[in-house]
């Protein structure tokens, strides 16, 4: 774009709003994409423009709206919307429960392109319909149109941003302990696994509760995998003590345990494990008495469907320690971004 004297403008077009305040009235006098002429010349001086932003032909710029359609269209999200431009960028919208997903890497790359900048909630940020996703906008009224081909350079065999929605699961929950099985303890485990499953499309197959017994326990597996369960979730003998055997039985009945352990606190002694496409959450005492553990914090990517690698559990270090506020807050919280 060039700057220009009004009086020299006529005939070209206009690059950016010009708005007006008189008589009560505040809005756009010109809009972008005018092409001025001899008669609106008193009326921009009027206005207090002795001179105007127009297109050099040429020029290899590209407006803010312009590229803020263009980063839109380079990041097609599913379950989700783009915004028309206002004040230069777009919005990205959810149209769906679920967890966001952002490629950092991509992300870091994209913002260091000159006057690009795309903004986003923390990757696996679990989201509800209606949420703000992410922003995107060039910080000048106008920029070269390198800069955005070279973002969409970078992200036309890259995804930047997802939206992954929460998956239908058939549910199975085994409570052990011979403290419980026995009765010489009321068991405080299923009311707060089947309020936390609520907040989710699932389907509780039952509970069952089992003595400190590894065939106990993996015969209360291998039922629930029968009725073809998604998911299982233990609690109970989580710990590293010789007899807790709960992580005996769950390798006994042919589970990969991704983790015994993961750099979170409250939940350090949770466990990760898969059969097949069967997820498996080992579950400690913490989430019986605390509103907000790492249990909470991976039921949102095992209710995606996409499996926990040993990489996203090291990832939970940082940000990995709850600050236990006396209202919890969570997920708008420091905690379990991974």
């Amino acid at each position: 774009m060039k700057k220009v004297n009004v009086e020299n403008a006529v005939g070209m077009e206009l690059c950016h709003d010009i708005t007006a305040m008189r008589d009560g009235f505040k809005g756009a006098a010109f809009k972008r994409g005018h092409i001025i002429t001899e008669s609106d010349i008193p009326e921009l001086l009027d206005i207090g423009k002795r001179t105007i932003f127009v297109w050099e032909e040429n020029a290899g710029e590209i407006h803010e709206e312009d590229a803020a359609r263009r980063m839109a269209a380079m990041c097609p999200v599913e379950g989700a919307h783009y915004t028309e431009p206002s004040e230069g960028k777009v919005l990205l919208m959810a149209d769906e429960r679920g967890m966001l997903r952002v490629d950092t890497e991509l992300l870091r790359q994209v913002n260091s392109i000159g006057d690009i900048t795309i903004s986003t909630m923390p990757d696996h940020y679990p989201v509800e319909a209606g949420a703000r996703l992410a922003s995107m906008r060039i910080v000048p009224l106008v920029t070269e149109e390198a800069q955005i081909i070279k973002a969409e350079e970078l992200c036309r065999n890259r995804k930047l941003i997802g939206l992954r929605p929460f998956k239908q699961m058939k549910v199975g929950v085994i409570i052990t302990g011979s403290e419980v099985y026995s009765g010489r303890i009321k068991d405080k485990f299923e009311p707060v696994v089947r309020a936390k499953l609520k907040n989710f499309p699932s389907e509780l197959l039952g509970v069952t509760i089992c003595d400190d017994d590894v065939d106990m326990i993996v015969n209360a597996a291998k039922n629930y995998l029968d009725q073809q369960a998604d998911f299982l979730i233990f609690t109970g003998g989580m710990s590293v003590d010789p007899d807790d055997i709960t992580p005996t039985a769950i390798r006994r009945f042919g589970a990969d345990i991704i983790s015994h352990g993961v750099p979170s606190q409250p939940g350090n002694m949770t466990l990760v494990a898969y059969l097949n496409d069967v997820a498996i959450l080992g579950v400690p005492g913490a989430a019986i008495s605390l509103p907000t553990t790492i249990f909470d914090v991976l039921l949102p990517q095992v209710f995606t469907g996409d499996k926990l690698t040993k990489a996203d559990l090291i990832n939970l270090g940082d940000g990995g320690l709850c600050q236990l506020c006396k209202t919890c807050h969570y997920p708008n919280c420091t905690f379990g971004r991974y």
